[in-house]
Protein backbone atom coordinates (compact mmCIF):
# COMPACT_ATOMS: atom_id res chain seq x y z
CA UNK A 1 0.00 0.00 0.00
CA UNK A 2 1.18 3.53 -0.73
CA UNK A 3 1.99 5.58 2.34
CA UNK A 4 -0.54 8.24 3.23
CA UNK A 5 0.40 11.90 3.44
CA UNK A 6 -0.02 13.37 6.90
CA UNK A 7 -0.01 17.02 7.82
CA UNK A 8 3.11 18.74 9.14
CA UNK A 9 1.80 18.38 12.68
CA UNK A 10 0.86 14.75 12.05
CA UNK A 11 4.41 13.85 11.04
CA UNK A 12 5.82 15.79 13.99
CA UNK A 13 3.57 13.81 16.33
CA UNK A 14 4.96 10.51 15.06
CA UNK A 15 8.43 11.72 16.02
CA UNK A 16 7.16 12.58 19.51
CA UNK A 17 5.68 9.11 19.91
CA UNK A 18 8.95 7.57 18.71
CA UNK A 19 10.74 9.63 21.35
CA UNK A 20 8.33 8.35 24.02
CA UNK A 21 8.99 4.73 23.04
CA UNK A 22 12.75 5.33 23.08
CA UNK A 23 13.00 7.38 26.29
CA UNK A 24 9.89 6.76 28.38
CA UNK A 25 6.99 9.06 29.21
CA UNK A 26 5.95 11.50 31.90
CA UNK A 27 2.49 11.08 33.37
CA UNK A 28 -0.17 13.49 34.54
CA UNK A 29 0.32 12.38 38.17
CA UNK A 30 3.99 13.34 38.10
CA UNK A 31 5.38 9.81 37.79
CA UNK A 32 7.37 8.46 34.85
CA UNK A 33 6.95 5.27 32.83
CA UNK A 34 10.19 3.64 31.74
CA UNK A 35 10.68 3.06 28.04
CA UNK A 36 10.43 -0.72 28.45
CA UNK A 37 6.77 -0.34 29.44
CA UNK A 38 5.66 2.36 26.98
CA UNK A 39 2.72 1.24 24.83
CA UNK A 40 3.33 -2.42 25.69
CA UNK A 41 -0.26 -3.23 26.66
CA UNK A 42 -2.25 -5.43 24.30
CA UNK A 43 -5.26 -3.11 24.17
CA UNK A 44 -7.49 -5.65 22.43
CA UNK A 45 -7.34 -7.96 25.46
CA UNK A 46 -9.92 -6.06 27.50
CA UNK A 47 -12.29 -6.13 24.52
CA UNK A 48 -11.63 -9.77 23.58
CA UNK A 49 -15.09 -11.08 24.49
CA UNK A 50 -16.83 -8.09 22.90
CA UNK A 51 -14.91 -8.52 19.63
CA UNK A 52 -14.75 -12.31 19.39
CA UNK A 53 -18.16 -12.76 17.67
CA UNK A 54 -17.05 -10.29 15.01
CA UNK A 55 -13.58 -11.73 14.36
CA UNK A 56 -14.01 -15.45 15.00
CA UNK A 57 -15.85 -16.62 11.91
CA UNK A 58 -14.97 -18.48 8.74
CA UNK A 59 -14.67 -15.24 6.74
CA UNK A 60 -11.90 -13.67 8.85
CA UNK A 61 -8.50 -15.36 8.48
CA UNK A 62 -6.07 -12.43 8.31
CA UNK A 63 -5.70 -9.34 10.52
CA UNK A 64 -3.84 -6.05 10.30
CA UNK A 65 -3.24 -4.58 13.75
CA UNK A 66 -3.05 -0.86 12.90
CA UNK A 67 -1.14 1.02 15.57
CA UNK A 68 -0.65 -2.20 17.50
CA UNK A 69 1.97 -0.92 19.94
CA UNK A 70 3.70 -3.85 21.61
CA UNK A 71 0.90 -6.36 21.00
CA UNK A 72 2.05 -9.93 20.33
CA UNK A 73 -0.60 -12.08 18.71
CA UNK A 74 1.50 -15.24 19.13
CA UNK A 75 2.25 -14.89 22.84
CA UNK A 76 0.39 -17.27 25.19
CA UNK A 77 -1.88 -15.83 27.85
CA UNK A 78 -3.97 -13.42 25.82
CA UNK A 79 -6.93 -15.32 27.24
CA UNK A 80 -5.92 -15.77 30.91
CA UNK A 81 -8.15 -18.77 31.61
CA UNK A 82 -7.10 -20.94 28.67
CA UNK A 83 -3.64 -19.39 28.12
CA UNK A 84 -4.45 -19.08 24.43
CA UNK A 85 -2.65 -16.58 22.24
CA UNK A 86 -4.69 -13.92 20.44
CA UNK A 87 -4.34 -15.87 17.20
CA UNK A 88 -5.71 -18.99 18.88
CA UNK A 89 -8.47 -17.13 20.71
CA UNK A 90 -9.76 -15.47 17.54
CA UNK A 91 -8.89 -18.41 15.23
CA UNK A 92 -6.72 -16.24 12.99
CA UNK A 93 -4.16 -17.59 10.55
CA UNK A 94 -1.97 -14.54 9.93
CA UNK A 95 -1.43 -11.14 11.56
CA UNK A 96 0.60 -8.11 10.49
CA UNK A 97 1.25 -5.15 12.79
CA UNK A 98 1.68 -1.55 11.69
CA UNK A 99 3.28 0.62 14.37
CA UNK A 100 5.31 3.61 13.12
CA UNK A 101 6.46 4.53 16.64
CA UNK A 102 8.32 1.18 16.70
CA UNK A 103 9.50 1.19 13.10
CA UNK A 104 6.89 -1.33 11.90
CA UNK A 105 5.79 0.44 8.74
CA UNK A 106 4.60 -2.35 6.45
CA UNK A 107 0.86 -2.31 5.80
CA UNK A 108 -0.84 -5.47 4.54
CA UNK A 109 -4.44 -5.49 3.39
CA UNK A 110 -6.36 -7.99 5.52
CA UNK A 111 -9.80 -9.48 6.06
CA UNK A 112 -10.01 -7.52 9.31
CA UNK A 113 -8.29 -4.31 10.40
CA UNK A 114 -8.07 -3.81 14.16
CA UNK A 115 -7.33 -0.30 15.45
CA UNK A 116 -7.35 -0.01 19.24
CA UNK A 117 -6.70 3.25 21.11
CA UNK A 118 -5.02 4.94 18.16
CA UNK A 119 -7.24 7.63 16.66
CA UNK A 120 -7.28 9.82 19.76
CA UNK A 121 -3.51 10.17 19.22
CA UNK A 122 -3.96 11.51 15.67
CA UNK A 123 -3.94 15.23 14.91
CA UNK A 124 -7.48 16.26 13.97
CA UNK A 125 -6.50 17.42 10.47
CA UNK A 126 -5.35 13.88 9.69
CA UNK A 127 -8.38 12.01 11.06
CA UNK A 128 -10.23 11.72 7.69
CA UNK A 129 -7.03 10.54 5.97
CA UNK A 130 -6.24 7.90 8.59
CA UNK A 131 -9.81 6.62 8.87
CA UNK A 132 -10.02 6.35 5.08
CA UNK A 133 -6.83 4.32 5.12
CA UNK A 134 -8.29 1.97 7.74
CA UNK A 135 -11.20 1.30 5.41
CA UNK A 136 -8.96 0.87 2.37
CA UNK A 137 -6.83 -1.75 4.15
CA UNK A 138 -9.84 -3.83 5.18
CA UNK A 139 -11.35 -6.45 2.89
CA UNK A 140 -14.33 -7.21 5.12
CA UNK A 141 -14.27 -5.91 8.70
CA UNK A 142 -13.01 -2.86 10.59
CA UNK A 143 -12.88 -2.94 14.39
CA UNK A 144 -12.04 0.32 16.13
CA UNK A 145 -11.82 1.43 19.72
CA UNK A 146 -11.27 5.11 20.37
CA UNK A 147 -10.78 6.79 23.75
CA UNK A 148 -13.02 9.79 24.41
CA UNK A 149 -11.16 10.97 27.52
CA UNK A 150 -7.82 12.47 28.52
CA UNK A 151 -4.83 10.16 28.85
CA UNK A 152 -2.66 9.53 31.91
CA UNK A 153 0.39 10.13 29.71
CA UNK A 154 1.91 13.36 28.47
CA UNK A 155 3.66 14.14 25.21
CA UNK A 156 7.29 15.28 25.47
CA UNK A 157 6.07 18.85 24.88
CA UNK A 158 3.81 18.65 27.95
CA UNK A 159 0.47 18.26 26.14
CA UNK A 160 -1.88 15.39 26.93
CA UNK A 161 -1.15 12.30 24.82
CA UNK A 162 -4.80 12.06 23.76
CA UNK A 163 -4.78 15.08 21.49
CA UNK A 164 -8.11 14.57 19.73
CA UNK A 165 -10.74 14.00 22.42
CA UNK A 166 -14.25 14.03 21.00
CA UNK A 167 -17.61 12.48 21.90
CA UNK A 168 -18.74 9.03 20.81
CA UNK A 169 -21.36 10.59 18.52
CA UNK A 170 -18.66 12.70 16.84
CA UNK A 171 -16.57 9.62 16.07
CA UNK A 172 -19.61 7.72 14.82
CA UNK A 173 -20.32 10.60 12.44
CA UNK A 174 -16.79 10.38 11.03
CA UNK A 175 -17.19 6.67 10.31
CA UNK A 176 -20.70 7.11 8.90
CA UNK A 177 -19.47 9.69 6.41
CA UNK A 178 -16.31 7.90 5.28
CA UNK A 179 -18.00 4.50 5.07
CA UNK A 180 -19.96 5.76 2.05
CA UNK A 181 -16.77 5.29 0.02
CA UNK A 182 -16.31 1.70 1.29
CA UNK A 183 -19.85 0.39 1.22
CA UNK A 184 -19.14 -3.29 1.84
CA UNK A 185 -16.76 -2.98 4.79
CA UNK A 186 -18.47 -3.80 8.09
CA UNK A 187 -17.68 -1.35 10.88
CA UNK A 188 -17.67 -2.24 14.57
CA UNK A 189 -17.02 0.92 16.59
CA UNK A 190 -16.32 1.00 20.33
CA UNK A 191 -15.99 4.36 22.07
CA UNK A 192 -14.51 4.39 25.58
CA UNK A 193 -15.70 7.14 27.89
CA UNK A 194 -13.34 5.88 30.62
CA UNK A 195 -10.69 3.16 30.69
CA UNK A 196 -13.32 0.60 31.74
CA UNK A 197 -16.62 1.82 30.26
CA UNK A 198 -18.18 3.30 27.17
CA UNK A 199 -20.53 2.52 24.29
CA UNK A 200 -20.61 -0.03 21.49
CA UNK A 201 -22.36 0.96 18.30
CA UNK A 202 -24.21 -1.77 16.44
CA UNK A 203 -22.04 -2.94 13.55
CA UNK A 204 -23.03 -1.64 10.13
CA UNK A 205 -22.16 -1.61 6.46
CA UNK A 206 -23.10 1.39 4.36
CA UNK A 207 -24.50 -0.96 1.72
CA UNK A 208 -27.07 -2.19 4.24
CA UNK A 209 -28.57 1.29 4.36
CA UNK A 210 -28.70 1.69 0.60
CA UNK A 211 -30.58 -1.61 0.26
CA UNK A 212 -33.33 -0.83 2.76
CA UNK A 213 -36.77 0.19 1.54
CA UNK A 214 -37.05 3.34 3.63
CA UNK A 215 -34.79 6.31 4.19
CA UNK A 216 -34.22 6.43 7.95
CA UNK A 217 -30.96 5.09 9.38
CA UNK A 218 -30.70 4.36 13.08
CA UNK A 219 -27.67 4.71 15.35
CA UNK A 220 -28.23 2.11 18.06
CA UNK A 221 -25.68 1.38 20.77
CA UNK A 222 -25.23 -0.29 24.13
CA UNK A 223 -23.01 0.46 27.11
CA UNK A 224 -20.13 -1.84 28.07
CA UNK A 225 -17.66 -2.65 30.81
CA UNK A 226 -14.77 -4.73 29.40
CA UNK A 227 -13.73 -7.87 31.23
Amino acid sequence: MDDIKLSKKGNALIKLYQEMVAKGIDRVDGTRTKREKVYNDFQLRKFRHICKPQISNEKIKTVLDYGGGGSDWDAPGFEPETKQSAKQFFQIQRVHTFEPARGLIEKKKADCVVCMDVLEHIFIEDIPTVVSELFSLSKKLLIVNVACYKAAALLPNGENAHITVRSADWWRGVFDAISSNYKDVEVFLICSNTFTSGVIFKSFKFSDWTLTEGYTTNMSFQTFQPS
